[in-house]
């Protein structure tokens, strides 16, 4: 089914879902996906409550990879540093909750976390965009901020290091960060681990339709331009400052949002979300998956953190090689990730099995970020 084509509800609500900045604008497409979302919520009917929990850092971690794939797909701007906002949420809603462990300072929490997050990243976007800090150089910076906080946050293990109650730990951590909960007094809703996976589960999916939209949206169009060719996006009259900027501050708040979820699964954060390896982490997700494919991301990161668990349980340190060979061949053999190939060759099938000339669909000509 092509674009805006049919009648119904189900055509209204798909018509702000799909457009030419997405891949996946037939209702095939969208069978398929509502098929993984019930495998992925059957996964702890199947296999029990540890595979809630550990699915829950998985989802997480798909937040953070599709932050990253937003910004970098569909705006141009490698950020090295995504997990700044990620640690950065996953500490400020730790030292609320622990400072104010009631359902009102949960909720609180929760929202403390995600301003941080979101002030940050458009502190820094506001810093590097308007100051004329450009193309490599973005990476650079924000890959530096990151480390900055690994080894600041790594030096604060001493008792003086604790706001109220909440102890930093340093490279020990800071432990004892309550389970999610959200309400107001004494009415409320406390989320244990079961409950935490489906909020997790729910949470992204409603990001990536969420980003659908946006892309698909004046501002997506925009987006797109400004990553193609920004200063000829500049002429036609756009703030292509302006828009870097929001992109960059929607994506800090959603790995924000990741790192909350990330850190209330854990009850626990430490320096390490800061560190080099977690930092490329989300860059490899999103080559791998297909920068310019949200979903082709999330499926990335799904798929080489349950690798790299099952790695890391058989007690092999060949996790960290496997990945970056993985990554190596992708760069190599696919440039464009997994997900755009594989929509390349869907287009392709289509055109071998109807003879007939049928538009190409243009998804697959905008979505490949251009070198």
């Amino acid at each position: 089914m092509s674009v805006g084509s049919g009648d119904g509800p189900l055509a209204a609500v798909r018509r702000p879902l799909e457009g030419p900045n997405t891949m996946g604008n037939s209702s095939a497409f969208w069978l398929g996906l509502a098929v993984a979302v019930a495998v992925l919520a059957a996964l702890p009917v199947l296999f029990g409550l540890y595979a809630a929990e550990v699915g829950s850092v998985f989802l997480a971690y798909a937040l953070l990879g599709m932050s990253l794939a937003f910004i970098w797909g569909y705006c141009g701007i490698l950020s090295f540093g995504q997990v700044a906002f990620f640690g950065v949420a996953g500490y400020a809603f730790g030292i609320v909750a622990i400072n104010a462990a009631t359902l009102t300072g949960l909720t609180l929490a929760v929202l403390a976390a995600l301003g941080v997050s979101t002030a940050f990243a458009a502190a820094l976007g506001y810093f590097m965009f308007y100051g004329g800090v450009r193309d490599v150089y973005v990476t650079i910076l924000t890959l530096v901020v990151a480390l900055v906080l690994y080894t600041f946050m790594g030096q604060t293990a001493g008792g003086e290091w604790a706001i109220g109650d909440a102890r930093l730990g340093g490279f020990n951590g800071m432990s004892g960060v309550p389970d999610l909960a959200i309400g107001v007094g004494s009415t409320g809703v406390e989320i244990g681990p079961l409950g935490h996976y489906y909020v997790t589960l729910g949470a992204l999916v409603a990001t990536y339709l969420g980003l659908r939209a946006l892309v698909n949206s004046r501002f997506g169009y925009a987006m797109v331009a400004t990553r193609e060719d920004e200063d000829r996006t500049a002429m036609f009259g756009y703030d292509t400052t302006f828009v870097k900027l929001v992109v960059f501050t929607i994506g800090g708040a959603i790995a924000g949002l990741g790192g909350v979820l990330f850190t209330t699964q854990n009850n626990y954060v430490d320096p390490s979300v800061f560190g080099i390896t977690a930092a490329a982490l989300p860059v490899v997700w999103a080559s791998v998956g297909g920068r310019t494919s949200l979903l082709g991301t999330v499926g990335a990161a799904l798929a080489i953190q349950f690798v790299d668990y099952r790695l890391a349980l058989s007690g092999s340190e060949w996790a960290l090689v496997l990945i970056g060979s993985l990554l190596v061949f992708v760069v190599l053999v696919m440039p464009e990730g997994v997900a755009p190939r594989l929509h390349e060759y869907v287009l392709e099938y289509r055109e071998d099995a109807d003879p007939s000339p049928v538009p190409r669909d243009s998804s697959a000509a905008t979505e490949e970020v251009s070198d």
